[in-house]
């Protein structure tokens, strides 16, 4: 068994197309009409064929008070994984990325977190050892 997909809760779909793609340099997989919303998914442009990300609508009745309880607390409903935390903050911050926490050494890891423009807080580590 292995993960293929994982999902992300977002508040309009274009904007976190744009935000995911074009900010965080994710590259699109799939795209596909199904009614008033589409199966969007975007994969690491390092790793096309690995794990998708599914931009999913939040529209179900429980998405908005879930997402806004995670935001208040300051939980990041998600983790990617990079390379360099501080490298990627300044990268990030240079686009006018929003963060909530700033690059902080966690023992064997280095943790940022930011706001996804979605109604997300995405958190951004590296294993340092």
């Amino acid at each position: 068994m292995r993960i293929n997909l994982a999902s992300v809760l977002v508040d309009d779909e274009e904007k976190a197309l744009r935000f995911y793609t074009s900010v965080l340099g994710f590259k699109e997989k799939t795209n596909v009409p199904m009614g008033e919303h589409r199966w969007i998914t975007v994969v690491s442009a390092e790793s096309p064929d690995g794990v998708e990300l599914l931009l999913e609508p939040d529209g179900h009745p429980a998405a908005g008070p879930f997402k806004r309880a995670l935001v208040d607390d300051g939980i990041p409903f998600t983790s990617f994984a990079v390379d360099d935390v501080r490298a990627e903050y300044e990268r990030l911050r240079g686009l006018g990325v929003r963060f909530t926490q700033e690059p902080t050494d966690m023992g064997p890891v280095v943790t940022a977190v930011f706001d996804d423009t979605c109604g997300n807080l995405i958190q951004i580590a590296q294993y340092v050892g």
